[in-house]
């Protein structure tokens, strides 16, 4: 969020060389004509004014009193970037987006970093998208990435560091089509079977486990999951009432309510925390849980260069919860304890050559499985019981289009149907 404090306003100075009046703006200097004229106070006060519009970001002006250059497609990404960090923030912590922006802009970047944006233009997007293209990322990776970049250049317009007419060029510049294109693409996203999430939480950590089962009962965001708190849970009704402290929508003024049912309330019950605004599922709690199974196996004496490595242990921060990402990668190392190579995974990763260590990666890829596809298996599960509209409320989805993607149709219950009618 921007920082409550007024900012500093940049003073009026002189440039003694040339007898020019000048301000300093995001470390460079702005020139505004004859110091002491009315004139140059005038426009002293519409750049500053100016630029704390545009949350004092790069200011529009020359670098020196004697030469004028457009801004280069560099500086503009980093201005960008900048207003970024302080724009895409939720909970005080930059989003994903931020990094999002940041592999985005990083072809363009490469081609194109000192050229001048009023020289950019659709020609050079189709060369930037075609990096892309050959490197192998999918279409609606393409797509999406090639939007951000767009949407770099409108910010442009927005605070008059790029010409309009470039923008309007840019968005000529069609997406990518389905069919129509010899980009790869990529296979929907499948609900994971119930049998491979309970081989999963059979070896994975307690608390992974735990959120594992909450997700699919719930069909919660992995986002949801991770930052869940005692305090956000209301558990005086029958059924309980988990309102995340934020979520994906919420900037666009929606509402998140999770119900969670008896299966649930047994699994959260004995994980509720005294500290309130504690993460109920931590790292730190895998962590322990993984030493006492550790220490009960043990059987011969602790070392004493083990028992300085475990107080040097405690001294490291761990964060406070998972984030989506860690909660991920838990589940990835558990997938590979659940399905191991029958052979590879038992020899030590360096002794493998590269042909195995390929047969060993392309095995784990195909064995893993992300927490979103939990979030699909509740919507398909939801759907087929109660209807589309119920999945749609539950998921907490503004429209019944967006659960259709979720939720893998029931052909098998169309056939049924048509099997009696047709």
């Amino acid at each position: 969020m921007p920082s409550s404090n007024p900012p500093r306003v940049p003073k009026y100075r002189l440039h003694k060389t040339t007898g020019l009046a000048k301000v300093r703006l995001s470390g460079r200097d702005v020139y505004l004509g004859e110091y002491g004229t009315p004139e140059s106070r005038t426009k002293y006060r519409k750049v500053v004014a100016e630029w704390l519009a545009s949350a004092r970001q790069e200011p529009i002006g020359p670098r020196s009193p004697d030469k004028k250059t457009s801004l280069t497609i560099n500086e503009l990404v980093l201005a960008y970037l900048d207003f970024a960090k302080v724009y895409y923030v939720r909970a005080g912590v930059p989003t994903g987006e931020v990094q999002n922006l940041k592999y985005a802009v990083t072809p363009l970047v490469e081609l194109y970093g000192a050229t001048n944006v009023d020289q950019f233009g659709p020609v050079a997007l189709k060369a930037v998208r075609q990096v892309m293209i050959d490197r192998d990322w999918c279409r609606s990776l393409v797509n999406g990435r090639i939007n951000r970049i767009r949407r770099v250049f409108k910010w442009g317009v927005e605070n008059e560091l790029v010409p309009s007419s470039v923008l309007h060029g840019l968005q000529a510049v069609s997406g990518l089509k389905f069919g129509r294109c010899s980009v790869r693409e990529t296979e929907p996203v499948k609900p994971v079977p119930d049998a491979i999430v309970a081989a999963t939480c059979e070896v994975a950590p307690r608390v992974v486990a735990s959120m594992i089962q909450l997700q699919r009962l719930s069909g919660m965001r992995p986002g949801e999951v991770v930052i869940m708190r005692t305090r956000d849970i209301d558990t005086s009704g029958r059924i309980w009432r988990y309102v995340p402290g934020h979520h994906k929508t919420e900037h666009h003024g929606r509402s998140r309510v999770v119900y969670l049912g008896p299966a649930a309330q047994r699994l959260l019950k004995p994980l509720l925390k005294s500290d309130l605004d504690a993460y109920i599922f931590t790292p730190a709690d895998a962590l322990a849980e993984l030493a006492l199974v550790k220490r009960s196996r043990r059987k011969t004496p602790v070392q004493p260069s083990q028992v300085l490595r475990q107080r040097r242990a405690k001294g490291r921060r761990l964060r406070s919860g998972y984030t989506t990402t860690t909660y991920a990668r838990a589940i990835s190392y558990a997938c590979d304890r659940a399905f191991p190579h029958p052979e590879l995974s038992r020899i030590r990763a360096s002794r493998l050559n590269d042909d195995q260590l390929k047969e060993l990666d392309a095995w784990q890829k195909a064995h893993r499985w992300s927490p979103n596809r939990l979030r699909h298996s509740a919507a398909t599960q939801l759907r087929k019981e109660f209807g589309i509209e119920a999945a749609r409320v539950v998921l907490g989805h503004s429209s019944a289009g967006v659960t259709e993607i979720y939720a893998e149709q029931d052909l098998a219950r169309a056939a049924e149907i048509m099997g009696r009618v047709g």
